[in-house]
């Protein structure tokens, strides 16, 4: 039988280890820091979630996978919500079933029934891929399948992944996963087929209460830029250096 070179490659990296990123926290970032990352460049791509605004209803996940061709039953999704309860002990609890695809309409978390009484806060938080300035996940994959576009956008070209699964295990943010038909990796690409045509990702266009918003971060008269430059906006895990373009609007510091 003829070996083909991704089954070349895909014999020769199998069995192959890469070290495991630490977990990491967030921080507010200053103007200064957001306008260093977007220097020299006439689009960047840049998205903002407002976790004040987000309900928890679904829509936007449903509104991804039809999209993006995501097995709608499958439990892998682009985009995903969080779901946050801070007990007044001060224990944190999270889960996203589904990717938080049908809402949160089950009091139990973690398959416990928590008492009303006993929680002290409760929110949301929508993730999805941070389309980082310095991607992880470009540096490690060794087909070049994995790439980053002159406008920032980090894309998967399923005809060259080989399934190492370097990139999965890179990310720090847990972003990208194994596509169960195609069986490569895959990850949100901010919808690059839609922005480029000015039309809204389908998450943003799905969210009924503006969670969620996307802009070019290098142009000063986008209000998603005027947004991130004005007002107190965190990043995930910043320690990590990626430099993510996922922005957040009242991001609490219980968050993973």
């Amino acid at each position: 039988m003829k070996l083909t070179r991704r089954d070349f490659l895909k014999t020769m990296l199998k069995g192959a280890v890469i070290a495991a990123l630490p977990l990491g926290t967030f921080r507010l970032l200053s103007p200064s820091e957001v306008k260093a990352v977007v220097k020299g460049t006439k689009v960047r791509w840049g998205f903002l979630v407002d976790t004040y605004k987000c309900v928890g209803c679904g829509l936007c996940v449903k509104a991804c996978k039809l999209e993006n061709d995501i097995p709608y039953d499958a439990p892998v999704t682009r985009t995903w919500i969080e779901r946050y309860v801070i007990l007044k002990n001060g224990k944190t609890l999270a889960d996203t079933p589904m990717g938080g695809r049908d809402g949160f309409t089950q009091q139990k978390i973690q398959g416990k029934e928590i008492n009303p009484k006993d929680i002290g806060k409760a929110f949301f938080v929508p993730k999805l891929c941070n389309q980082c300035d310095k991607p992880p996940c470009v540096q490690v994959c060794p087909v070049g399948a994995t790439y980053q576009t002159a406008d920032g956008v980090v894309l998967v070209d399923r005809s060259w992944c080989i399934g190492c699964a370097y990139c999965i295990m890179a990310c720090p943010y847990g972003a990208r996963f194994f596509h169960p038909i195609y069986r490569v990796a895959d990850k949100c690409t901010f919808c690059y087929h839609r922005i480029h045509k000015g039309m809204k990702t389908a998450c943003v266009a799905a969210c009924p209460f503006g969670a969620r918003q996307i802009g070019n971060l290098k142009n000063p008269k986008d209000p998603i830029a005027k947004t991130i430059l004005t007002k107190r906006i965190g990043v995930l895990k910043d320690d990590y250096g990626t430099k993510p373009q996922a922005y957040y609007i009242g991001l609490d510091k219980s968050v993973r």
